[in-house]
């Protein structure tokens, strides 16, 4: 059985506070965006994962899919399976590419052998693998709190815009976009802004609390947001920590030639 992960940007990420965990918490909303990996999960003699596409660094048994593989094995003693992942969305880029291949795994393995879990029971496996594969179970708009994994339905839609996906070749540091964080309460809460404004406003109240301490150390994200804004797009934002910045547009637009040393992606939102 085959699937397409998609992946995710962030409508806004305000940072509220440090948790004694050493996590913080956060606010923010989930789009799903359709560009996609591609995951096969087929049953097997012996248990198998290969890869194809963008190379993954790190060791095989740190990889998402085979983690979530053995969480529901361990839950419902399932036979061997071979995986197999096309790897297309960009790594380290703020779109929650792996967190997306760990949930469709457990999606598909749902699938292959009938278990009859609901997206919320997933979503319950998922938060045990990483703070934001709980969203990728649901493949709609939700409004994450807590680390990411508490997450509730946002009425926010985008389907019929145009969004534009830059990913240039720049590293993010997780660590060092927290380090440059200082949280706080704001005076609203992000969802009251995303519902009370309609998109064209959005520029002027949906923030990325990461963009001031990311963009100090790289300036060229800067760069890309405000050529986005000057093409036309009715929003911008970087997705999570970097280093994807992203602008949503009413029409279609071709901006590859814009960015000629980055990774583009666009299409027509249809969720």
């Amino acid at each position: 059985m085959v699937s397409f992960p998609p992946c995710k940007i962030n409508l806004g990420l305000s940072i509220t506070g440090k948790r004694a965990d050493g996590y913080h918490n956060l606010e923010t909303c989930f789009y799903p965006i359709a560009w996609t990996d591609i995951l096969e999960v087929i049953p097997s003699d012996t248990f198998s994962f290969t890869s194809s596409g963008i190379a993954i660094p790190g060791r095989e048994d740190d990889n998402l899919c085979i983690k979530a593989y053995h969480l529901l094995q361990h839950a419902h003693k399932l036979p061997p399976v071979r995986i197999h992942l096309h790897k297309i969305i960009p790594m380290g880029a703020g779109l929650g590419g792996g967190s997306s291949d760990a949930a469709y795994t457990l999606r598909l393995l749902n699938s292959v052998f009938k278990l009859g879990h609901s997206a919320t029971a997933l979503a319950g496996f998922a938060a045990q693998l990483g703070s934001d594969c709980a969203f990728f179970t649901q493949n709609r708009s939700q409004f994450g709190e807590g680390r990411g994994e508490v997450l509730s339905d946002i009425d926010v839609s985008l389907k019929g815009n145009y969004i534009v996906m830059v990913k240039p070749n720049v590293h993010v540091s997780t660590a060092d976009a927290y380090a440059g964080i200082h949280p706080h309460k704001k005076e609203h809460s992000l969802k009251e802004l995303l519902l009370q404004h309609p998109l064209h406003e959005w520029r002027h109240w949906i923030k990325n609390d990461f963009e001031e301490s990311v963009f100090k150390k790289h300036p060229s994200l800067q760069t890309i947001k405000t050529t986005l804004y000057e093409a036309g797009a009715v929003y911008a934002c970087m997705s999570g920590s970097g280093s994807t910045v992203f602008g949503i547009f009413q029409k279609q637009i071709e901006l590859s030639s814009a960015f000629p040393d980055a990774l583009v992606w666009s299409g027509i939102i249809s969720a």
